[in-house]
């Protein structure tokens, strides 16, 4: 789209940014965790399952695990000051050349800022607290493919740098402007380009706008009867062209596979001119995939602007499960031999027990008696009747899809197996019913409950700075002869890292088990502290953070899975492709971009 005044329609992106987007935390604006006049946590708005629930148990865990105290509360800003905003520094003849073919701009602090960031704990802290040394000094809407063109062109001609912006929801310090860079900075934002441009139905193929945010692909394509099956975390508001620039992956990639697995065909405007492939087919045997340049190069190549995405009729039947297991241990295992015998089910995720304590603590007020009768009873048989230790015991979630029919088969293939996994209890003479636990089926409910937590989880971090409480999470894959040490490891290192640096409240250190192959599988951490007492409190997490990412590393887990290298990660690059690959990512760059017009300094 284009626009006859530039200004306003970035006036219009401004209000659709600061009005339904927080511009300094997570997600909406009218979503987020709070405490009420009675003290107890509520989950605002209309959006989610879990919104306008009282949530009665989560101060108290809040209390127990954190230390944290409505005592103790911080206020952050409530309003972007405009005037603390660098001032856009922009060649007003490059000004000039953008009139001339009517793109879309704007100079004003709010979209400047808005898309100077991502979602890395430093940046959402330097938001409540401070303010950014270098932002974007203006922000570009094309609104097609050859408008992009034209960008990179005008870019080339007056020695600028460029910075794409799909959804902003990276993790990875990608969307940061160097402090250093003294060129006027554009920030490219693709959110106009959103349409879908053909869908074929005798190939599967659909061809889409990079621009397209998940859900709103998602909900265009099953007006259709399709799907694409991607589902990252971060799907109501990351970019397709987003999840092409990280190598991303989704919840459900177990059926319909990462982003390299989906994607047919993309089209990318680089400095040097447009990279395609000459035709749009499932496989090529035409040299090294230049697909695979593209996907994972954050941005630093160029601009994505169209996808041929594979799709899937939508499926007739979905349903939910749940497994729970005596310990991490034997979770893990059943989930090896799931991935084994190659049965798993579209998404398998597999939670510690402090997880698990986690999840229960936003467990949403009961709704009767019956319902906690009910509840108490579980826990009866789980922790009477089977042995199982409250303290010790980890939940696996399950969603199946598909044929009905084959989804109840498989159902009943995946609960077979984790039945098998049991092992004695030690010290137990008696009662046989005892001696063997194995992994205990635990409904449809817990199943469908821990994906919907998926979607508003993010939003407690936003509740913890509001309490001296400080979290992040950062994932890896790992071969399956490495899960259990590298988890354990892991953990322990963040907690001992935290007591050396002087953090006086124990830290929340947790994972979960993600996503499974043959070879092995993603592992996600979560870790959070009170920083009460803290002078840096992000010097601070930042040193342990480097910390857990070096025990990763030294328990043979990769720099990332699926989130990204970004700023973040990039001095580990060298020790993760060797010399003679970073080599050959420089070589290029150095080719394809010799100006750096993309200058955002990601990866190298």
């Amino acid at each position: 789209m284009t626009t006859e005044n530039p200004k306003s329609h970035g006036r219009t992106q401004r209000r659709h940014c600061q009005e339904i987007l927080k511009w300094n935390g997570w997600g909406y604006n009218d979503s987020k965790f709070i405490f009420n006049k009675k003290g107890q946590a509520e989950f605002t708005g209309k959006r989610y399952r879990l919104s306008g629930m009282v949530l009665p148990v989560l101060k108290e865990w809040m209390e127990k695990t954190l230390g944290a105290s409505l005592e103790h509360k911080i206020t952050s800003r409530a309003f972007l000051n405009t005037s603390d905003v660098p001032p856009s520094i922009v060649n007003e003849e490059f000004l000039q050349d953008l009139r001339a073919i009517t793109i879309s701009y704007s100079r004003e602090a709010e979209d400047r800022m808005f898309r100077a960031h991502g979602h890395c704990l430093h940046e959402i802290f330097v938001l409540r607290e401070g303010m950014f040394k270098r932002i974007p000094d203006i922000v570009v809407w094309p609104g097609c493919h050859d408008d992009v063109v034209k960008i990179v062109e005008l870019a080339c001609k007056h020695n600028l740098c460029i910075i794409p912006f799909g959804g902003g929801t990276s993790v990875s310090s990608a969307l940061e402007c160097p402090a250093d860079e003294r060129r006027t900075i554009v920030s490219l934002d693709t959110s106009q380009m959103n349409r879908i441009l053909w869908i074929d139905e005798k190939n599967l193929t659909a061809h889409i706008e990079a621009g397209i945010i998940g859900q709103d692909l998602e909900r265009q394509l099953g007006e259709s009867g399709y799907c694409t099956g991607h589902e990252p975390d971060s799907m109501e508001f990351s970019s397709l062209g987003g999840w092409v620039a990280t190598r991303a992956s989704g919840m459900k990639k177990n059926i319909y596979g990462n982003i390299e697995d989906l994607v047919v065909h993309i089209k990318m405007v680089t400095p040097r001119g447009v990279i395609e492939k000459s035709c749009q087919v499932p496989r090529m045997s035409t040299g090294p995939d230049i697909h695979h340049f593209i996907m994972g190069s954050e941005g630093t190549l160029g601009v994505v602007t169209e996808v041929t995405i594979k799709i899937r009729p939508i499926p007739e039947y979905q349903k939910y499960g749940s497994v729970v297991f005596p310990n991490f241990e034997r979770g893990v295992a059943c989930l090896r031999e799931i991935a084994k015998q190659r049965c798993a089910p579209a998404s398998i995720r597999l939670v510690d027990n402090a997880q698990f304590q986690f999840g229960h603590a936003l467990k949403p007020q009961v709704a009767s008696i019956f319902t906690s009768f009910l509840d108490g009873l579980k826990k009866f048989y789980i922790t009477k009747f089977k042995g199982f230790d409250p303290n010790e015991l980890c939940v696996a979630t399950l969603l199946f899809e598909g044929d009905r029919e084959k989804v109840l088969q498989h159902e009943k293939q995946v609960y077979d197996i984790a039945a098998k996994f049991g092992k004695k209890q030690p010290g137990i003479k008696s009662h046989s019913h005892l001696r063997k636990q194995n992994g205990l089926a635990a409904g449809e409910d817990n199943g469908q409950r821990g994906y919907m937590l998926t979607f508003v989880i993010a939003y407690l971090r936003d509740l913890g700075l509001d309490y001296y409480v400080i979290g992040e999470s950062f994932e890896t894959s790992v071969p399956w002869d490495r899960v259990i040490d590298l988890c354990r490891n892991v953990k322990e290192r963040i907690v001992r890292e935290c007591k050396e640096k002087g953090v006086q409240f124990a830290p929340f250190s947790t994972c979960r088990v993600t996503q499974t192959y043959d070879a092995g599988a993603c592992v996600y951490f979560y870790f959070a502290f009170n920083y009460r007492g803290i002078s840096d409190p992000i010097r601070v997490y930042e040193q342990i953070e480097t910390a857990a990412r070096e025990e990763i590393l030294a328990n043979g887990g990769s720099l990332s899975h699926h989130h990204g290298v970004g700023k973040l990660r990039k001095q580990w690059m060298k020790e993760s492709i060797s010399d003679v690959g970073l080599g050959m990512l420089k070589s290029v760059k150095e080719y394809v971009d010799p100006n750096n017009i993309f200058g955002n300094r990601n990866l190298l």
